[in-house]
């Protein structure tokens, strides 16, 4: 096995783990970012939106386990497979708005962002309406 073949067989390590190889260059370096920064472009984006309310934050698991909550799931979940990304989120809309049409806008401005600031191929957003909030 060459050089060459071992560093492909332990960044693919690597991205089971949760970070995804945007750039491998042998003369600059590499450049990674991890689900969780997709997570948040994605959450930015979503929230960016007229009608959403709010993408239902993510809690680090440090903070749920001091506080006793021992299952707390991400509002943004992440899968990335060969370049691919799928999208799982979960927000609170504004009442009033039309559903379909803010989620297709969600879906468009968060594939737009993924794309543009990773490199990276969005195939999937699939979003959970949570609520609805009453100004």
């Amino acid at each position: 096995m060459n050089n060459q073949t071992v560093n492909k067989e332990s960044e693919k390590k690597e991205n089971n783990k949760g970070i995804v190889t945007l750039m491998q260059n042998d003369k600059m370096g590499t450049v990674l970012v991890t689900e969780d920064v997709i997570a948040s472009i994605a959450s930015i984006a979503a929230a960016e939106v007229e009608g959403v309310s709010a993408v239902i934050t993510n809690v680090p698991k440090e903070l749920m386990s001091r506080v006793g909550a021992q299952k707390m799931t991400k509002a943004v979940k992440v899968k990335v497979s060969d370049n691919q990304v799928v999208i799982y989120i979960a927000i609170t809309m504004d009442y009033g708005y039309n559903i379909p049409a803010t989620c297709r806008n969600v879906q468009s401005r968060v594939k737009s962002a993924i794309e543009n600031m990773t490199g990276l191929t969005c195939t999937d957003v699939n979003i959970r309406i949570m609520n609805i909030k009453v100004k």
